[in-house]
C-alpha cells in the first residue's frame, strides 16, 4: 500500500487526487489530508477516507476539526496538527511515500522543498516552488534521490512526450546522469517545447472591452473547472507564463526552447517538436485526473476514471499564436525567465497580490499587468543563491505591489 500525503486536499486537484485513489483504494491510501481553513470539506474528506493525520494551516480552523473529528467514533484516530511547519512535518514523515504538492501560490514552497529535501515521490502541481526557486528545487530533488513528476496538464504531456534521457532528469531515475550534459536540448533531437494554452476565457474580446471585466468572468473558464486565482491567472495567460518557468526548470530549456500555443479546445495537453520533423503530442479529455493518475502509477498506466477521448466529436482543433499586447502577462513571464536571479519570484509575488486585489475589486481587470510590471521595475533582481534571498525578495515584491494596489484603487 502506497501512502500519499496530499498537500491541498480540499481545492480542485486534491478532489481529483482523492478521486482517483478512492478508485484506486487496493493500491493507494490518502495518509495525510491537509488544508488551510476549509473546515467542513477536510472533515467531509476525513470521514471518506479515514486519514491518519489531518493538517490546517489555521489554527482555529484545527481547533474546530479536531473536535468534529473527536465526536465522532469513526474518525477519533485522526491526528489534527495546525500551522505551517505542520505541512513541512507531514511532507517529511517516513510513513509517506508520495507527496501531492497541490497547494496554490508561494504557500506550498516550504512544504515541496521539505519533500524533495525528504526523498519524496512528488506529484508537483504547485507550479510556484519552482518558479521561485528552480535552482534550489532541482538540487534538493537530485541530491536527495527524490522523484519528481509534473502534474499541471501541459508538462505532464511534455513528459509523456520527451525522450526518456530527459525525462530521467525530470524523474530523476537514473541520478548518475549529469544535469549539465543535457542543457541544449538539441543535442537530444528535441527542437522546440509546444506548450499549449487555452486562451482563457477573453481570447476573442477587444482590449476595450477587457476594461470592464468582472471576478465572476474572469473566473468563468472555457473549459477547465479551477479555483478562483488560477482562473483569473488563465485569463490573463499569467498562468502559462508561469508554467513556461516550470518548464524551464523540468526540461533544460531556455526561454527561446519554449513556443506557447494557443488551442482553445484544450484537447492537445503539450507537444514536442523533434530536429527530425516529428512532432509528438499527448491528447486527452481535459480533465485532471489524467495527469494525476499518470504521475501515481508511473512508470505504469492505471484507471483515472476518465472518459476516452472521443476526436470525432472533437472535430476540429485550432492554433494560434499568442498576443503579447492582449496578454502582457505572457510577455512578463518570459522576461522574468531571460532576467533570472529573483526575477520570477518577483513576478510571482506581485502577481498573487495584484490578483487578489482584483477579486476583491479594488482594481480593474487590466490593471494586474500593469501593477506586476510596476513592482519589476522598482525592485531589481539579484541572484537567487539562498532561500532566504528567494523569500525576502518575495516579501518586497508583495509590500511593493500592494502599495501599487492601494494607489490604483
Amino acid at each position: 500500500m502506497i501512502n500519499v500525503a496530499i498537500l491541498g486536499s480540499t481545492g480542485s486537484i486534491g478532489t481529483s487526487t482523492l478521486d482517483v485513489i478512492a478508485r484506486q483504494s487496493e493500491r493507494f491510501n490518502a495518509f495525510a489530508l491537509t488544508a488551510n481553513k476549509n473546515v467542513e470539506r477536510l472533515y467531509e474528506q476525513c470521514l471518506q477516507f479515514l486519514p491518519e493525520i489531518a493538517v490546517m494551516v489555521d489554527n482555529a480552523s484545527a481547533d474546530e476539526l479536531q473536535q468534529r473529528l473527536t465526536n465522532n467514533p469513526k474518525t477519533q484516530h485522526i491526528k489534527v496538527f495546525s500551522g505551517c511547519d505542520a505541512l513541512d512535518d507531514v511532507a517529511s514523515m517516513d510513513q509517506v511515500d508520495y507527496v501531492m504538492a497541490a497547494i496554490v501560490g508561494a504557500a506550498g514552497l516550504s512544504s515541496s522543498l521539505a519533500a524533495a529535501r525528504s526523498g519524496k515521490r512528488i506529484l508537483l502541481a504547485n507550479k510556484e516552488s519552482l518558479v521561485m526557486s528552480g535552482d534550489l528545487f532541482m538540487q534538493a530533488v537530485k541530491e536527495n534521490g527524490a522523484t519528481l513528476l509534473p502534474i499541471d496538464s501541459e508538462h505532464n504531456a511534455i513528459f509523456q512526450s520527451m525522450p526518456e534521457k530527459l525525462n530521467n532528469i525530470s524523474a530523476n531515475v537514473d541520478t548518475s546522469i549529469d544535469k549539465s550534459t543535457l542543457q541544449n536540448l538539441q543535442e537530444s533531437g528535441v527542437e522546440k517545447i509546444l506548450l499549449t494554452a487555452s486562451g482563457g476565457p477573453f481570447l476573442n474580446k477587444s482590449l476595450d472591452e477587457l476594461q470592464s471585466v468582472t471576478p465572476d468572468q474572469a473566473c468563468a473558464h472555457p473549459t477547465w473547472e479551477m479555483g478562483r486565482k488560477i482562473s483569473v491567472d488563465s485569463a490573463t495567460m499569467m498562468n502559462k507564463g508561469l508554467e513556461v518557468i516550470e518548464a524551464s526548470w523540468l526540461f533544460n530549456a531556455s526561454a527561446d526552447d519554449i513556443q506557447v500555443v494557443i488551442h482553445p479546445q484544450s484537447v492537445i495537453h503539450s507537444m514536442v517538436s523533434y530536429s527530425d520533423g516529428s512532432v509528438l503530442a499527448q491528447l486527452g479529455n481535459p480533465d485532471m485526473r489524467t495527469p494525476i493518475a499518470h504521475a501515481m502509477a508511473w512508470p505504469e498506466r492505471m484507471n483515472s476514471g476518465v472518459e476516452q477521448l472521443d476526436i470525432f466529436k472533437v472535430a476540429q482543433l485550432n492554433f494560434e499564436k499568442p498576443d503579447f499586447e492582449r496578454f502582457v502577462c505572457l510577455k512578463l513571464a518570459y522576461d522574468a525567465l531571460r532576467s533570472g536571479g529573483t526575477a520570477p519570484a518577483i513576478l510571482n509575488a506581485a502577481n498573487e497580490i495584484a490578483v487578489d486585489a482584483f477579486l476583491q475589486e479594488k482594481i480593474a481587470f487590466t490593471q494586474i499587468a500593469q501593477i506586476v510590471q510596476q513592482t519589476i521595475e522598482q525592485l531589481p533582481a539579484v541572484p537567487a543563491d539562498s532561500l532566504s534571498v528567494i523569500l525576502a525578495a518575495d516579501a518586497k515584491a508583495r509590500t511593493i505591489a500592494d502599495s501599487l494596489c492601494q494607489q490604483a484603487a
